[in-house]
């Protein structure tokens, strides 16, 4: 299962894979990072097995409309000189209609504030709607991560309400397509 590879300006976005597991694991470690994301991040041995489970499923094959090339995960590296692993960028399937997908992005404390995370999320964005022809994106943030919120606004994403998962306080962002 693989995604295309994605070249923009300033950043090479390649699917992501075992590889990529420890710089995961490290960003993940960071609690600045992963302040608004809940997962098992302080147990080890769970993170780990999220972590290898996550990279090890195939999005999304078995989904009606969706192929192989799709949707998934991508690194985020510098395009000019290898800086190292900067964070990942999610598509994922949301309906097995194939009308509406989730897009998400987590990137290392120490390239905030850079423009990276915008950059390779309009990417995505742009990929998603333009060869995939998704008319509804998505973004599920929590209303107080304030940097993700600016993020999904650079992308023309609107906030529609709130999740419907119970006690969580995310915010939902919608681009949907306008063809």
């Amino acid at each position: 299962m693989s995604v295309p590879d994605i070249v923009t300006q300033r950043l090479q976005l390649r699917q992501r894979g075992l590889v990529d597991f420890d710089d995961c694991l490290r960003m993940d470690r960071d609690p600045d990072v992963t302040e608004f994301v809940k997962g098992p991040w302080n147990n080890p041995e769970q993170h780990s097995a999220f972590l290898t489970e996550r990279m090890q499923t195939n999005y999304p094959d078995g989904l009606g409309y969706w192929t192989v090339r799709l949707l998934g995960y991508w690194t985020v590296r510098l395009k000019d000189a290898d800086q190292g692993f900067l964070g990942w960028i999610m598509l994922l399937p949301d309906d097995p209609d194939r009308e509406c997908a989730e897009i998400g992005w987590r990137f290392n404390r120490k390239t905030w504030g850079k423009g990276y995370g915008t950059e390779a999320a309009k990417a995505v964005l742009e990929y998603a709607q333009t060869f995939l022809k998704l008319p509804r994106i998505f973004a599920e943030i929590d209303q107080r991560n304030i940097g993700s919120i600016r993020v999904a606004e650079k992308l023309g994403m609107l906030a529609v309400g709130r999740s419907t998962d119970a006690g969580q306080g995310d915010l939902v962002f919608v681009v949907e397509d306008k063809k």
